[in-house]
């Protein structure tokens, strides 16, 4: 694909057009030396290119966990993020008579660090190339579909493997603008990652889910991880003999914390965001995909409570499912009530109709960007038909179970037989370490009681398909039919889920992982029952994954032409949806007017705190704790009190732009000091994933002293306090 001249000279549009308000963009580095005209204006005198250096002060610090951001606090790898971001690596460690989760955990020197266990990552971007031409450049216009989607998907696996020739790196080809802009994003990939802090859940997680996504909030979400290499500084396996990871940089954590008015950065990778797709994707979102989740997802969290019920063990395993679920769908309620009753879906139908009239308006445009939004919307309308068909086949096999489990052996089995630049990007050969720790940290989740009550549940849904989009495949195995009586289906299906649970060995650690990159022959041999289903659902997921091929290709011809209009008529500075690389935001710590007549403001305290601490249900919060609020209140000194509070403060709002992913995010104030930790937003604007709310999106930040004081009045964490460089 080669778009015409004036469409690709909109990739560099960011370096002389008008502004956009600070408060909207998640900005690439690349693009903050052209807004320092704005920051000055928020009072920023430093230089806006230091933003640009992947590998300078202070993005140098900024690191990714995989779903996660975070930052480096000290020389010797030491890492802080937010308390939710490691309830992996707690329930990695935690038995039903030790529960991380729930009492946190402070190492007691290094050698008392804890394993983050299998598939714990830290990466660290070290470059950063535009490939855009070597993506999408000479192909002939009449490429689509299929043979479209697999070129784009051969140019990204070459341009991959050349980055990754040295080991310890990992490449990424990613998409900005809708498939407009590729960009090559090169990491360091460090693979021994350790334990060091997290407070008990009556602070990382104080509020639970019913402060999730709410202000007031007094949650001190917050955690330190270590980043550890081999001896030769290189990364490694974990092993012993490995040695602290030495950054070029850290950040130095202010006493200070963030101040109402103040100007603040976030540096983090967010995940998602959906702002450039056009009305008929965010339109099937609000009328499908956010209805359909907002029903299934309560029905699985109380299956898995009802489970986790009846076995401690049981309680355990499921708890990290639980809480993601329970979070998402807390956020999803909000977006929806947003779109829906807020007009957030209006307001995106209206800014469509305004680009299709700007579009129509000129000859030249017409013909240059006249066709997208109309393939875009036929497409949308053809895949609609057996979407709820997919979607159950995908879920059915789903991550997180045996049968998920089966589904990778089996995936892995019929990939490796081909030669490795064939093969699907997730089965190549340099992301089989990640597929086998997968399978190996699958034991502190995978539970028989849990998988039975899902299983059944995915089952159930698909015997009420109708007739026209059966997964026949699933009638004859477990003895279903259209039509069919509920209660028959009731009963074969926990018949046929009790037979094939209970018979699997795929539950056994050794025996999972001793069946990995075996063929299918060892598999076929192994006669286990999830296998074997496994292997009959092959052919089924294989045509979906086909069709969904086909589509993106199509998709693919369609999206950068969207974008490009999209970029065309605003004729200014944009940034791009998140999609997990590196971005900068900034704004200012400030309250909102949330509603008529309720105003919030920009920080929360101790007192807070206190006056939540009931002591039951979300609101637990520890002895030491209270103890120290009641030493505080008696005259003990502290130097985290705010003048201006007359207390310790806890939270902080900001009306940065932020989403998931950006948990866990170093906020900075105008030095590049760590003055917080963004971990949340506020419900009333989860929508601003679709559609950005100038005025009242705000993200909600852990200020940098209630961490020290935690540290220093609560936990008596010495150690800890004396790595960390502390601002003056």
């Amino acid at each position: 694909m080669r778009l015409p001249r004036s469409t690709r000279s909109l990739l560099f549009a960011v370096a002389c057009a008008a502004p956009l308000p600070a408060e909207e963009g998640m900005w690439l580095p690349r693009q903050m030396p052209a807004l320092a005209s704005e920051l000055k204006a928020l009072g920023y005198t430093g230089d806006a290119a230091a933003f640009a250096d992947l590998t300078g002060f202070p993005l140098g610090a900024v690191v990714s966990l995989g779903g996660c951001s975070a930052s480096f606090v000290s020389p010797d790898g030491l890492i802080v993020t937010n308390h939710h971001c490691v309830q992996g690596q707690l329930q990695f460690n935690s038995r039903p008579d030790r529960n991380l989760m729930v009492d946190g955990f402070l190492a007691p020197d290094r050698a008392g660090e804890l394993p983050g266990g299998p598939g714990s990552r830290v990466f660290v971007t070290v470059a950063v190339e535009d490939v855009t031409a070597a993506v999408t450049g000479n192909i002939p216009t009449e490429v689509t579909g299929r043979a479209y989607f697999d070129l784009l998907e051969r140019r990204q696996k070459e341009l991959t493997a050349a980055r990754e020739r040295e080991p310890g790196y990992r490449c990424t080809v990613t998409s900005f603008f809708e498939g407009l802009q590729y960009l090559a994003v090169t990491q360091l990939e460090i693979r021994d990652v350790r334990l060091v802090y997290a407070p008990a859940a009556g602070i990382g997680n104080f509020g639970g889910e019913t402060d999730n996504w709410q202000w007031p909030r007094h949650t001190g979400d917050f955690a330190f991880l270590r980043a550890y290499v081999g001896p030769d500084g290189r990364p490694a396996a974990p092993a012993p003999a490995n040695v602290p990871f030495r950054p070029r940089h850290w950040l130095k954590v202010s006493a200070a914390g963030a101040s109402p008015g103040e100007l603040v950065f976030v540096a983090g990778y967010p995940g998602r965001t959906a702002r450039f797709p056009s009305f008929a994707t965010i339109r099937e979102t609000v009328e499908f995909s956010l209805p359909r989740l907002l029903r299934r997802y309560p029905e699985q969290i109380a299956l898995l409570e009802r489970v986790g019920a009846e076995d401690p063990e049981t309680a355990l395993r499921v708890s990290t499912r639980i809480r993601g679920l329970h979070n998402t769908l807390t956020k999803t309620r909000g977006v929806e009530a947003a779109m829906v009753r807020g007009g957030v879906l209006a307001q995106k139908e209206a800014a469509e109709r305004q680009l299709l009239a700007w579009i129509e308006a000129d000859p030249t445009r017409q013909a240059e960007y006249g066709h997208a939004i109309p393939g875009i919307g036929a497409l949308q309308a053809e895949r609609a038909r057996l979407r709820e068909r997919n979607l159950l086949l995908g879920e059915f096999a789903g991550a997180g179970t045996a049968l998920g489990a089966a589904e990778t052996l089996h995936r892995l089995a019929i990939e490796a037989a081909k030669p490795d630049t064939e093969r699907d990007p997730q089965f190549q050969e340099r992301n089989w370490p990640r597929l086998r720790e997968g399978l190996e940290r699958l034991q502190r989740n995978l539970d028989r009681r849990a998988d039975r009550a899902l299983l059944a549940y995915h089952l159930e849904s698909i015997a009420k398909l109708p007739a026209e989009a059966r997964l026949t495949v699933l009638d004859r195995l477990v003895g279903l039919a259209p039509g069919q009586e509920p209660a028959a289906a009731t009963a074969a299906i926990a018949a046929w889920v009790e037979r094939h649970v209970s018979a699997s060995r795929l539950y056994e650690r050794d025996f999972r992982l001793g069946l990995f990159a075996q063929d299918p022959a060892a598999l076929a041999a192994a006669a286990d029952p999830l296998l074997q289903v496994a292997a009959a659902l092959f052919p089924e997921q294989e045509q979906v994954r086909t069709e969904a091929k086909d589509y993106s290709g199509r998709l693919a011809r369609l999206s950068p032409v969207h974008a490009a209009a999209v970029l065309a008529q605003a004729g200014g500075r944009v940034a791009p949806d998140a999609n997990g690389t590196l971005r900068v935001t900034y704004g200012t710590v400030k309250g909102v007017e949330s509603r008529d007549g309720l105003f919030y403001l920009p920080q929360t305290s101790l007192r807070g705190v206190a006056a939540k601490a009931t002591g039951q249900g979300d609101f637990r919060a520890p002895a030491a704790q209270l103890a120290a609020i009641r030493a505080l209140r008696a005259g003990t000194a502290s130097p985290y009190v705010d003048p201006r509070l007359k207390d310790v403060p806890v939270n902080f709002l900001s009306n940065v732009d932020t989403t998931g992913g950006n948990s866990g995010s170093p906020t900075l104030n105008a030095r590049g000091e760590l003055v917080g930790l963004l971990f949340d937003g506020t419900y009333d604007t989860v929508a601003s994933d679709y559609f950005h709310d100038r005025e009242r999106t705000r993200s909600i930040h852990c200020d940098s002293r209630y961490l020290l004081w935690v540290l220093t009045a609560v936990e008596r964490a010495d150690e800890l306090l004396r790595e960390l460089t502390l601002a003056p």
